[in-house]
């Protein structure tokens, strides 16, 4: 009989031991499901646990690796991961700590590219009412891009071919790795800052999405809508599309192309200006041939053949129209004094002083003023004054008759 204890483990213990385990036997896996309960919290670590039809798995994706994904990482996305299996001791819950993600059946920079396209055209970003116009004679001219790359010999050449004497600015950046993006960003903002030029092209030459994706980066495309001046893109080849060809207020298909765009040949101008010429003289002959036979017509008609008669009808109209006017400005002016005669003649009939000049008189008590309307408190003694036509009379009280009524 064994009489050796068994070893108890504690909790702690336990789940070390199965971290060890688990770690040994899955340092590294590959594995594919649906991505499901992302979180992203505010220290910049991404957890999320990823599902098949049957199972569920926790993931963890650290800040540094997070920082560095390509794309948006979202529910429902399918994506292949690729981790060690680890134990979070805390719960004792297993776990794969993530080093590698890619999404499933589309390349993560295509996805990157498709997230980031979608969100900026729903901002606004590449709407045509934002886009600036790109003068016609552009005289200086600025070229964001690699000073050693084939786009700069390319621009150069046409350019030299159709007009020499436009003044270019170079202004060199990296158009490839991490630090091309800011580098583009700075220049467009340095050449914003310094002012002076019609227009800015922002190009390279053709190479993989990879090779391009400065170009698809956020900075990049806010930094070309934001240009006062306006921007040429001309990124890759005919058949590539960046982000910054959607953002960018004109797109070449080629560095070649933009360069056709921003120059205009001598035999060119010369050839419009020519054009605009005949034009002008052409428009010019039409519009007085259209006053000559105006002009003729016009000197052909009776009141110019007969000048004098035509004035003295014209005069002989106007002073019958002035004495018609006088007329019935007189017979209104009659008429609007016999109405004011008549209103006065009511009023003054109306008048307190029109009925005294008829005989009456208004007594008043002495000294309050009050006018007497009957013998209510009156008393043998008492003063009146009475109002006539024309003066009054202050009398004393003899008698109070409160009897009468109505009597003369």
């Amino acid at each position: 009989m064994n009489s050796q204890k068994p070893h108890i483990y504690t909790v702690t213990e336990l789940t070390r031991e199965v971290k060890r385990l688990l770690e040994e036997k899955f340092p590294a896996v590959w594995i594919e499901g649906e991505v499901t309960n992302l979180r992203i919290p505010s220290s910049g670590h991404i957890y999320f646990d990823l599902k098949d039809k049957e199972s569920l798995i926790h993931i963890a994706l650290f800040k540094p690796l997070a920082t560095y994904l390509p794309f948006k990482l979202q529910d429902g996305l399918q994506i292949l991961l690729y981790g060690g299996l680890s134990v979070y001791e805390r719960r004792g819950e297993y776990q794969i700590i993530a080093e590698r993600v890619e999404p499933k059946g589309l390349g993560a920079l295509q996805l990157a590219f498709e997230q980031l396209k979608k969100r900026l055209e729903a901002e606004g970003l590449f709407a045509q009412e934002h886009k600036k116009p790109i003068p016609f004679l552009i005289q200086h001219l600025a070229i964001v891009t690699s000073p050693t790359g084939a786009a700069i010999r390319d621009i150069l050449k046409v350019i030299n071919r159709r007009n020499p004497k436009m003044e270019i600015l170079i202004n060199p950046v990296l158009v490839q790795g991490k630090e091309a993006a800011p580098q583009i960003v700075g220049a467009i903002e340095e050449l914003n800052r310094i002012g002076g030029y019609e227009a800015i092209i922002l190009t390279r030459g053709g190479g993989s999405l990879e090779d391009l994706w400065p170009f698809n980066e956020e900075i990049v495309a806010r930094a070309i809508y934001s240009s006062e001046i306006p921007i040429i893109s001309a990124v890759g080849h005919e058949i590539d599309y960046t982000i910054a060809d959607f953002t960018a207020d004109l797109r070449a298909p080629t560095p070649s192309a933009a360069a056709e765009l921003c120059s205009i040949q001598r035999e060119e101008l010369l050839e419009r200006v020519e054009n605009l010429s005949h034009q002008l003289l052409y428009n010019i002959k039409n519009r007085v041939n259209s006053l000559k036979e105006r002009f003729v017509s016009l000197s052909a008609s009776y009141g110019l053949q007969r000048p004098r008669e035509f004035i003295q009808q014209f005069t002989q109209r106007i002073d019958e129209l002035s004495e018609r006017i006088k007329n019935a400005t007189f017979r209104q002016v009659s008429r609007i004094k016999e109405r004011l005669k008549n209103l006065s003649s009511q009023l003054n009939n109306l008048s307190p002083l029109g009925i005294l000049e008829r005989g009456y008189s208004v007594t008043f008590s002495y000294p309050e003023k009050r006018i007497i309307k009957d013998t209510k408190g009156m008393k043998k003694g008492n003063l009146v004054k009475t109002k006539l036509w024309k003066g009054s009379l202050l009398s004393e009280v003899k008698e109070v008759n409160r009897d009468e009524r109505n009597e003369i």
